[in-house]
């Protein structure tokens, strides 16, 4: 009886142990993954703030759901392949490309090179504690899943509106909201990965790729809204 006892902590140990170690090489490839990602990002900016790429209103919205969902679409089915990563890499570049117009807008200002670094910095910051509170607590954050993405659809609501409207106020307002969301949404997505909610590291890139680009693009645009000095 002592040694059946001893074999099954014995096999729940190893069990634990192999569990333990598949969920942090999915956290360990979801890095990588997620730095690889920066640099089609950095390579689409660049191409588009070179072409003076722009696309705005109602047109330029609908053309960013309609690629971004096909994208979402088309990763998903092949998250589980090679073919998975380059598809996800392509669309990075097409988010580098959206992200240039921005950029652009950034940089009429006398400062805007400062205001980018800025918004880098304190992107790479925000990402970093939220990550490591997630990681060294290993907290299950997955209530929060449902409340968020309530949050998430009344954010993007109010983004359609604002695109008739154009309201700076709510503009400013819906940026700092989705400065929130998104920052919520690393603490939750990093935590489905620590506690096994989250198998698959291109799913889980690019959850945490798009959170990380919403909280630049929005900490990005309320720095310019109080800290933007116009050229002579």
């Amino acid at each position: 009886m002592q040694s059946f006892n001893q074999f099954n902590q014995n096999s729940v140990a190893y069990n634990s142990g192999a569990l333990a170690a598949e969920r942090n090489q999915v956290l360990r490839n979801t890095y990588f993954l997620l730095a690889l990602t920066m640099l089609p990002t950095a390579a689409g900016a660049l191409l588009g703030m070179s072409l003076n790429f722009r696309v705005s209103g109602f047109m330029g919205f609908g053309l960013f759901m309609l690629v971004s969902f096909g994208a979402f679409y088309a990763i998903e089915k092949t998250k589980e392949s090679s073919a998975g990563v380059f598809l996800l890499l392509g669309y990075t570049g097409f988010m580098g490309l959206w992200l240039s117009q921005i950029l652009q807008s950034a940089m009429k200002f006398s400062n805007g090179a400062e205001m980018i670094g800025m918004a880098a910095i304190g992107t790479a910051a925000i990402f970093f504690t939220l990550a490591t509170i997630a990681t060294v607590t290993k907290k299950d954050f997955s209530f929060m899943g449902k409340f968020l993405f309530i949050g998430l659809v009344i954010a993007l609501l109010a983004a359609v509106a604002n695109i008739f409207f154009a309201i700076p106020a709510l503009s400013l307002a819906i940026s700092a909201v989705i400065l929130m969301i998104c920052s919520a949404y690393i603490l939750y997505d990093v935590s489905r990965i620590v506690n096994g909610g989250e198998t698959n590291y291109i799913s889980a890139t690019l959850s945490l790729y798009l959170n990380i680009y919403n909280v630049f693009v929005s900490l990005l645009h309320i720095i310019m809204a109080f800290t933007g000095n116009s050229r002579d």
